[in-house]
């Protein structure tokens, strides 16, 4: 009975957390499909957190269903003269519609509408993201540590390259480095990639060029992250942190600047998917996901906010990956069709969604897979 009630504890200890961050990042992310149709005149039949059975719900004026339902992990907005989850016209509804209903469908607005209402999805997931940097920057304000090197690993990668204690980091590759923060990022995604780092040695300005080695680290909760490692460390008094303080415009211009870091991040390891340079078993899915949202939630609410915004960010450039089914497809297909100056017909749109459901499913069961030999190897 110990055994099951610890079970039962450890596993709403996770599965609270990840649904709150889900449902919180889901329900922008509709919300940006849901504000842009109304405002493009489409009428929008439902509004949905969560599949299967509704659990409650209720009407607006506008004769919106808002519901929540009984499967927590996702959401959808139908649109009135939608077929299915792909939008894809309602054919007999097509014909049995008035002239004014027809004018109110998704299907009846010019590409350029369409376009703007599927890719509001992905840019609330983003302004949502800068909203909850911005928020942090501005309440809590920053803390900045001094790029100066105190010590140098022997062997490393610094040292080969001629860093030496006492330096004082001023670049990397021309960006300016404001503390040690910034070279703990850029080098990290610099991993067996050549960097240019500009110096402050006593009265001289160094430039010396180091190699980041490729190194496996935990992030403290066990998860494995394949990083550049420099090989500098920085013995921190407070004489050199800086609590920096940000008025509610530079709290905004910070946001933005974590939202396109994190962006940047992921599109590099997509590309380093492709090329070759990143390992696979990195992806994750729904259950690392829900583990790393336990494992943060047990550190406060400041950090699992924190996880929000880099979740809403990753659905969102996942939405836009131009796969047939996801808002990237959609966009695709309207992209297309302001080019012909007509749409793809139906017959190659299905295939295309056909399509689009096997690479989505494909990913969802590898990432799954991966998941599961995280867990079991841990």
């Amino acid at each position: 009975m110990d055994v099951l009630s610890s079970v039962l504890s450890g596993s709403i200890g996770v599965i609270i957390p990840f649904l709150c961050v889900l449902t919180v990042v889901v329900f922008f992310h509709e919300l940006g499909h849901f504000m842009v149709a109304r405002w493009c005149g489409v009428k929008v039949l439902a509004f949905s957190v969560g599949f299967g059975p509704e659990l409650l719900g209720r009407n607006d004026k506008h004769g919106t269903r808002w519901k929540v339902c009984a499967i927590p992990l996702g959401g959808y907005v139908k649109f009135s003269g939608d077929e299915n989850a792909a939008s894809l016209p309602d054919r007999d509804q097509h014909a049995e519609m008035d002239e004014e209903t027809r004018q109110s469908a998704f299907f009846a607005k010019n590409p350029w509408q369409r376009s703007a209402i599927v890719a509001a999805g992905p840019i609330a997931n983003f302004i949502l993201a800068i909203l909850i940097f911005a928020g942090m920057f501005g309440f809590l304000g920053k803390y900045e540590t001094l790029p100066r090197v105190d010590i140098v690993r022997p062997g490393s990668a610094a040292e080969m390259a001629g860093v030496l204690p006492g330096d004082l980091i001023l670049t990397i590759n021309g960006d300016e480095v404001k503390s040690f923060n910034d070279v703990q990022r850029i080098v990290s995604a610099n991993a067996d990639v050549p960097v240019i780092i500009d110096v402050e040695r006593g009265d001289a300005v160094e430039r010396l060029t180091a190699t980041p080695e490729l190194q496996e680290i935990s992030d403290g909760f066990g998860n494995t992250q394949r990083v550049g490692i420099l090989g500098i460390q920085r013995n921190t008094s407070k004489e050199d942190v800086i609590l920096k303080r940000f008025g509610p415009l530079e709290a905004v211009g910070e946001g933005v600047k974590e939202t396109w870091y994190i962006l940047e991040r992921t599109l590099g390891y997509i590309g380093g998917l492709f090329s070759g340079t990143e390992n696979p078993d990195q992806l994750g899915g729904p259950i690392r996901v829900a583990q790393i949202s336990g494992q943060v939630a047990t550190h406060g609410i400041l950090p699992l906010i924190n996880l929000t915004a880099v979740l809403s960010i990753s659905i969102g450039l996942l939405n836009l990956m131009p796969v047939p089914m996801l808002d990237g497809g959609h966009l695709l297909y309207y992209v297309i069709e302001i080019v012909r100056g007509k749409p793809l017909s139906e017959k190659l749109q299905d295939f295309g969604f056909r399509i689009g459901i096997t690479l989505v499913l494909l990913l969802m069961v590898f990432a799954t897979w991966n998941d599961l030999r995280n867990i079991i190897g841990s």
